[in-house]
């Protein structure tokens, strides 16, 4: 997908012959797989993409809408896109060949970002309170292709809960998912972003609309004993969403922004060096980006190998990711 275009400067004379040399400059335009528009990844790619093209000479960077992290991590293994934005466990599992993933990709972590917070969410009126509650209910579970479905599953099982058997199973974004739960079309959805999320605010503020962020911290330890140290208990504070009436006792995964494997180290780096040197900038479009830390870059954290690039970047400014 890394497109390399050549673009030659000259000056055409009233004879139809070229005056002086031909000047070329080499020009590199990379695609950013990112997620639905109603989420997080699609903002900080389109702010990211900007932010490159004014701190890389000859770079543009575009964000490309997708279903989120499964689907991104296969398109910069296919090529098909430069770099994108994942969450851990579904990285995990894509450079181990598991769940979603028939075969191992060639991905590589250039930096640890924010973490997601998992939004089990519904409305008062469905009878929902607990995962367990949602049994008999339609529900959706995250659009195809995105990680939210694949830790959605596991919130459900950690409940006892199949989501072939159990619920009446929807596969929405986050943004299709906040106008089912408007319409009554379904009664709860399962959303995994950064706080806040725009489409989880559009619902709360929603007028006659009361929302509830269920509680799954305590699935917490047994999710990790079958799929290893990747979730974190946390709290998405009642301040996040209007009508929140607590704090609802959550869990997180990191997010990574990653790459194929055979991207020039020197890309790379450039692309680490921005990604954490800007994050003032890039925060201007979600606050989000504040929390892409130094002190985050952990091989623990990333889930996945570092790309050569990102580790001559970590060895330059002493940042230790062991």
């Amino acid at each position: 997908m890394l497109r390399k275009i050549w673009l030659a400067g000259c000056v055409v004379l009233a004879t139809g012959t070229l005056a002086g040399g031909a000047l070329a400059q080499q020009k590199t335009i990379l695609s950013i797989a990112t997620g639905g528009t109603g989420g997080v990844y699609y903002p900080l790619g389109g702010g990211f993409g900007n932010i490159l093209g004014k701190e890389i000479p000859g770079v543009t960077a575009t964000a490309q809408v997708t279903g989120g992290s499964v689907a991104n991590l296969q398109l910069i293994a296919s090529g098909k896109a430069d770099l994108c934005f994942s969450q851990v466990d579904a990285a995990w599992d894509a450079i181990n060949g598991k769940g979603k993933f028939p075969s191992k990709l060639p991905v590589r972590a250039l930096a640890v970002m924010y973490p997601n917070h998992m939004h089990a969410v519904t409305v008062e009126g469905t009878g929902i309170s607990t995962i367990e509650d949602m049994k008999g209910k339609r529900v959706s579970t995250g659009s195809p292709g995105s990680a939210t479905e694949v830790y959605a599953v596991r919130v459900l099982e950690a409940a006892d809960l199949s989501d072939t058997k159990d619920i009446t199973k929807e596969r929405l974004g986050v943004a299709e998912s906040v106008n089912a739960l408007k319409d009554k079309k379904i009664s709860a959805f399962f959303w995994v972003g950064g706080l806040p999320t725009a489409a989880v605010t559009d619902l709360a503020s929603t007028p006659n609309t009361e929302i509830k962020i269920i509680d799954i911290a305590h699935f917490t330890s047994k999710m990790n004993a079958k799929y290893g140290p990747l979730y974190a208990e946390a709290t998405i504070p009642a301040t996040t969403y209007k009508g929140m009436e607590k704090d609802a006792k959550n869990n997180t995964v990191w997010n990574i922004m990653a790459v194929n494997a055979n991207m020039p180290d020197d890309l790379a780096y450039n692309l680490t060096k921005v990604m954490l040197e800007k994050r003032a900038d890039l925060a201007l479009v979600h606050k989000e980006a504040l929390n892409v830390k130094p002190e985050w870059q952990t091989s623990s954290r990333a889930g996945i190998p570092w790309h050569p690039g990102a580790l001559k970047y970590f060895k330059e400014k002493g940042i230790k990711v062991e």
